[in-house]
């Protein structure tokens, strides 16, 4: 199995009140994992978000949290309620409602990766569901919330950036007349889980290092934004989707020959995005 749950690194100092996280980028796939699939070591990772932790990783250095997955997507899906179970997969789960997400095979323990294809000749058992959740699931989101928390107790407020990556073909269509093709996709659900001026601040911090920018179309946050978006009580939570094409090569899975050039720029930003969190110097000197 992966070997932990979570990779979490946190700042010499904590200066900003933003947490980067990224549950889709765990690369572990132990041969206990791959024996049990149908897929080779290669098509396995094609619902995995890439080096989407490398280009992340720089947060610390600007005083945020940084929370990386350490299983893969395709054995748990942190960005699920852990009871979105499917039937289809989990022995003894019962159908109840119409959940797209599970009925396409992308529940919490998924059933396929890209472009539907399955991960597993039959069914899992219950309990290596449960199993998967229990070690895995609960600790990331419990160390999520625990750097949210300690966010919001030392600035009175927390945001999380979740930091994804999207197929090329995801924008299919979104540009019209002309317009360029999206290459970053901002989620806040439709303006549900995240202040405006952070969400505005955010966009334009990428409009100004060069990127073409869509707000919620085609994504506009999956649980971890819905669930940890919640403005009212001063925690914020922004979906990043990062286009694949502009980074990687996604049929070889390797960065490609703009991963650097890329990774600059998502420097510049992370480190403005950062400095959204940090306390302001007039609000130091009335203290």
């Amino acid at each position: 199995m992966p070997k932990v749950p979570y990779h979490l690194f946190r700042p010499e100092h904590l200066t900003s009140r933003v947490v980067f996280a990224s549950p889709h980028s765990g690369r572990d796939y132990p041969w206990s994992f791959l024996r049990h699939t149908v897929l080779d070591e290669h098509s396995i990772r094609s619902s995995e978000d890439a080096y989407v932790d490398r280009l992340f990783d720089c947060a610390p250095q600007f005083g945020a949290a940084f929370l990386k997955a350490g299983a893969p997507r395709a054995f748990i899906d942190l960005n699920r309620a852990p009871d979105e179970l499917d039937p289809a997969l989990v022995e003894g789960v019962r159908r109840s409602g119409h959940n797209p997400r599970v009925a396409s095979g992308l529940g919490v323990v998924p059933r396929v990766v890209a472009n539907g294809r399955a991960i597993y000749r039959g069914k899992l058992p219950f309990a290596e569901a449960e199993r998967r959740i229990r070690d895995y699931w609960h600790p990331y989101h419990a160390t999520l919330q625990s750097a949210l928390d300690d966010a919001h107790a030392a600035f009175g407020e927390a945001l999380l950036i979740d930091c994804h990556s999207m197929p090329h073909e995801a924008v299919d269509g979104i540009a019209r007349g002309g317009a360029r093709r999206p290459e970053i996709v901002i989620g806040d659900r439709f303006g549900a889980s995240a202040s405006p001026d952070f969400v505005e601040r955010i966009e334009a911090a990428f409009t100004a290092a060069g990127f073409a920018v869509s707000r919620n179309t085609p994504f506009a946050g999956a649980y971890i934004t819905q669930h940890y978006g919640r403005p009212a009580r001063r925690q914020h939570a922004v979906q990043i989707e990062i286009d694949r094409a502009i980074y990687m090569d996604e049929m070889r899975i390797r960065p490609n020959a703009q991963f650097h050039t890329v990774r600059k720029a998502l420097r510049g930003i992370i480190a403005e995005i950062a400095a959204l969190g940090a306390p302001r110097i007039d609000s130091l000197a009335a203290e």
